[in-house]
């Protein structure tokens, strides 16, 4: 085997692995935790496109 093809064989086995954590890390759940950040995040998106352009740190205008 000539050192081309060790080569080509290696970053194919490469290019495998890669695929393969690829796949099981987008076939993951979302933890709970950062599923519920989104949600407030959401939420609070929400809250701003109904026109409530009032300060929310408490302090009167």
């Amino acid at each position: 085997m000539t050192q081309r093809n060790m080569k080509s064989n290696l970053n194919d086995q490469i290019e495998e692995n890669l695929r393969k954590v690829y796949e099981a890390t987008v076939e993951e759940d979302v933890p709970d935790r950062f599923a519920q950040l989104l949600a407030q995040l959401k939420a609070q998106d929400a809250e701003q496109s109904t026109g409530d352009d009032t300060p929310d740190d408490g302090a009167e205008q």
